[in-house]
């Protein structure tokens, strides 16, 4: 599954998102400025599992260290849904 527009890979994460926490609930409007943590209320832990879900649905290895050592190096404690979809796009895109 290569050449996927940021579109697509924004679909992809909302599908697997959906899939991964069937039960978890935002009220708020959805978009690239929404935080993972802070909005959608993802324990770290959840992460992970959203990261191997997402490997797994793209069928390869993804640097999901790298994208949380660009996150510490910046300060940053929470992490936007247009930051994971720009990553992802930079990987599979």
């Amino acid at each position: 599954m290569t050449g996927r527009s940021v579109e697509a890979i924004y679909e992809d994460l909302q599908e697997v998102m959906a899939r991964t926490f069937p039960d978890r609930e935002y009220s708020g409007p959805v978009g690239p400025d929404t935080l993972l943590f802070g909005d959608i209320g993802l324990a770290s832990i959840e992460f992970v599992v959203l990261a191997e879900k997402l490997e797994g649905y793209y069928g390869r290895k993804l640097p999901f260290g790298a994208l949380l050592i660009t996150l510490r190096d910046r300060g940053a404690k929470d992490l936007e849904l247009g930051e994971i979809v720009s990553f992802l796009h930079q990987q599979v895109g």
